[in-house]
């Protein structure tokens, strides 16, 4: 008896941490790129795929043939910007569009350029797709075909 209590109470640190959300597996992570890569190839556009968890950090990354490098830094900002404010950067797009909309512009890891579009399982955010490379409309429609592939 005092041997299966103290292998109820060594393993209730482990059910207790189990992962009870839901969360963004490499997996998704390769689906959602292959989708957006398969969106962007049909197009002829060479673009850079980044994917983001909850918390922002970088779970893949594919840079395709021939784009610059910098798309590399956009595209995880617009994936960043996603994930942090639980929306597309279209909206930021929009808004700075707009009156008044350089106020934007001040909020940190917000990026008002369409491209980055969060992801979302039964409700709850799992992370975010970015893309870089052509105009910031033909990156929007890239991320929303990657994550219609999730």
């Amino acid at each position: 008896m005092k041997k299966l209590l103290i292998l109820v109470f060594l393993t209730l640190p482990m059910i207790a941490f189990a992962q009870t959300k839901p969360y963004l597996s490499i997996a998704d992570a390769e689906r959602i790129t292959a989708a957006a890569e398969a969106k962007a190839k049909a197009e002829g556009w060479n673009v850079v795929i980044a994917i983001l968890d909850d918390g922002g950090h970088l779970i893949s990354l594919k840079r395709m043939d021939g784009v610059q490098i910098g798309s590399i830094d956009v595209a995880q900002a617009k994936a960043k910007s996603a994930v942090y404010f639980k929306r597309s950067t279209k909206i930021f797009e929009d808004v700075m569009k707009g009156e008044g909309g350089s106020r934007i512009a001040t909020l940190p890891n917000a990026v008002g350029v369409e491209g980055g579009l969060p992801i979302f399982k039964d409700g709850i955010i799992v992370g975010s797709i970015g893309i870089s490379g052509v105009t910031s409309a033909q990156d929007g429609i890239i991320a929303e075909a990657g994550v219609k592939g999730y």
